[in-house]
């Protein structure tokens, strides 16, 4: 194997393991971690959820599923080709935070 491969290899696990390590803190499987409950529902189903830049998975996945993360200032963004972006700067505090989205179309 030859320096180049081994490279993209040790990338991809790296990679890898942040994305678990960051998906590990928003869905609150770390132990002992305290976590905030946020619920999203919205009209457009199949539109990208991200928090702070990780992508989540569609609107239907996550208002099926819930979100738990840690305490602090998130921006959740919601988007879909031929919407208007949905994007909100929320404060998780101890309260469970929801959220209605309502995606607008963007005219022809």
């Amino acid at each position: 194997m030859g320096v180049i491969e081994g490279s993209i290899i040790v990338y991809t696990f790296l990679k890898t393991a942040l994305f678990a390590a960051i998906f590990t803190v928003f869905v609150g499987c770390g132990a002992g971690l305290k976590t905030v409950s946020l619920r999203v529902n919205g009209n457009v189903p199949d539109a990208s959820v991200t928090i702070d830049d990780q992508y989540l998975g569609s609107l239907a996945y996550v208002t099926k599923r819930g979100v738990a993360m840690p305490p602090g200032k998130h921006r959740v963004t919601v988007e879909k080709p031929g919407y208007f972006p949905w994007d909100k700067e929320i404060e998780a505090t101890e309260q469970p935070v929801n959220l209605d989205v309502q995606l607008v179309p963007i005219p022809d």
